[in-house]
């Protein structure tokens, strides 16, 4: 069994990609960091656990590493570099930092869109990974107005932005990468959020107008801001047109891209059917807006006082301008974009329309959700199984050994992993992480079923018997699959 090494899962292309991909049976190693509140694999365990309360099903959790893209070799252990040497056969490079211009502290966003690529591509080669998929974006095109081709990246124009340029150069690194056999680059246009639901964990770009005029709407007594005077105030004529795309769209084409070789080695611009005027996103704002406050006010029963004056305007627009200024860029005009690979292979996929239905879905799930803020708490689990799992990792010497099993556990808490046992698959000597072997007995269940047989509220044996736990492969009888599961809770709680 052959792993995808998967960087930045944990921004919002890479959650819906890692959600479709395990969905789909991917298997993933995901290079994540820590947060303050959060050890990386809890982030992706809070990210999954939202996604399984939309759907109402477990998924498959991915193997992850703790990393850090801006250290060599990814800042990972001797251990985990190992694994990765054996296990994986693909990368998929989404990690990328979104800052417009460049932070003279930290250097970013060159030291992730640059640095971080070099280091990705150096652990391939070093790992002899030859299989790459390398997220872009549609704006390495920089400031041409003219028509983008999928196989075209640099051809001497202008940038608005330092993020631009660093994607350009990140693109150009991977593409002198002689020792890859395949290379599959994506270009998404502008990504906003879910084209069902609305929701998004990134509120930059796109929202970052209705960001300020919400500010605007709250600290003032001008009431809800009319769009036209901000984008007058900022220098745009309201016609300039923009590429967005669903993130929902965007990962469902990428994966399926993926997952069908014979669609490799290709560029793909994942760009909408459709451009959306600044005048109808600042619209869509202004409804957002209106909306918002409306439902507020009938919350709290009581009228919100607006003072319309001459001063109270200027303020304003003069907050607007100055706020806006880093993305001046951003709301220029696009170009138009070729999209005949994205055509040829996806034609069952084509994007949705992004007209005002979905638009103010995504601004009205901004609006409630406080852009972001404050952060959702972290799953917290009632039994850390990896935590126990790696303690029974350690604790066992024995080299003989004669077969594998493969456990695999959906849902809260969940993982996969090979355990060696002794030759009767009674005795456990061993434990990896992954489903590393394929041909292998295996055993599925979910993390609910886990903490129930943990919690021995129910048994082994009840647990096979009533289909909770599902038994592949194995060569003897149920009553044998029953005494392997005991005999690793009983570890487990000794």
């Amino acid at each position: 069994m052959k792993y995808t090494l998967f960087t930045g899962a944990t921004g919002l292309l890479g959650a819906y990609l890692l959600r479709d991909g395990m969905a789909a049976g991917e298997h993933y190693a995901v290079i994540a960091r820590s947060s303050l509140m959060e050890s990386a694999r809890s982030r992706i365990e809070t990210m999954l656990a939202r996604f399984e309360k939309e759907w109402q099903r477990p998924l498959p959790r991915p193997v992850v590493l703790e990393g850090d893209l801006s250290k060599s070799e990814l800042g990972l252990s001797p251990e985990d570099l190992r694994w990765i040497r054996s296990h994986c056969d693909k990368v998929l490079h989404n990690a990328a930092s979104l800052i417009f211009y460049c932070d003279e502290e930290t250097n970013e966003p060159y030291r992730s869109n640059v640095d971080g690529t070099r280091h990705v591509l150096e652990l391939a080669e070093q790992a002899n990974i030859r299989v790459f998929h390398h997220v872009s974006t549609s704006y390495v095109c920089g400031l041409r107005k003219d028509h983008c081709l999928e196989s075209e990246l640099d051809v001497g124009q202008q940038f608005g932005n330092d993020y631009e340029k660093s994607k350009v150069e990140a693109e150009k690194i991977v593409r002198s990468a002689s020792f890859l056999d395949s290379l599959t680059v994506f270009r998404p246009a502008i990504i906003i959020g879910d084209s069902q639901t609305g929701y998004t964990s990134t509120y930059h770009g796109f929202f970052t107008p209705l960001k300020i005029a919400h500010g605007l709407t709250t600290s003032s007594a001008v009431g809800v801001v009319d769009g036209m005077p901000l984008l007058r105030a900022i220098g745009f004529s309201g016609t300039e047109q923009k590429n967005f795309v669903p993130v929902d769209w965007v990962s469902a084409v990428m994966m399926h891209v993926m997952t069908h070789c014979r669609h490799w080695g290709k560029t793909y611009h994942l760009v909408p059917r459709n451009r959306v005027s600044v005048l109808t996103s600042l619209k869509v704002f202004e409804e957002a807006l209106k909306r918002f406050y409306s439902d507020k006010q009938r919350q709290e029963s009581k009228p919100r006082q607006e003072v319309k004056t001459q001063s109270g305007w200027q303020q304003s627009q003069d907050v607007f301008r100055d706020q806006m200024g880093v993305y001046q860029s951003y709301w220029r005009d696009d170009p138009t974009f070729d999209d005949a690979n994205v055509r040829e292979a996806a034609p069952h996929l084509p994007c949705p329309t992004m007209n005002f239905a979905p638009l103010i879905r995504m601004a009205m799930f901004a609006l409630e959700n406080g852009f972001g803020w404050p952060k959702p708490k972290p799953i917290l689990l009632p039994v850390d199984l990896h935590e126990k799992l790696g303690q029974l990792a350690c604790c066992s010497h024995e080299k003989a050994v004669a077969k594998m099993i493969g456990l695999q556990i959906n849902g809260q808490g969940g993982g996969e992993w090979t355990i060696r046992v002794t030759d009767d698959g009674t005795k456990l000597l061993m434990l990896l992480p992954g489903l590393l072997t394929t041909g292998i007995p295996r055993l599925y269940l979910s993390g609910e079923t886990w903490l129930r047989l943990y919690r021995k509220q129910a048994t082994p044996a009840t647990a096979i018997a009533t289909g909770a736990v599902l038994v592949e492969s194995f060569p003897k009888t149920d009553d044998m699959t029953s005494h392997f599961l005991e005999n690793l809770l009983d570890a487990l709680t000794a």
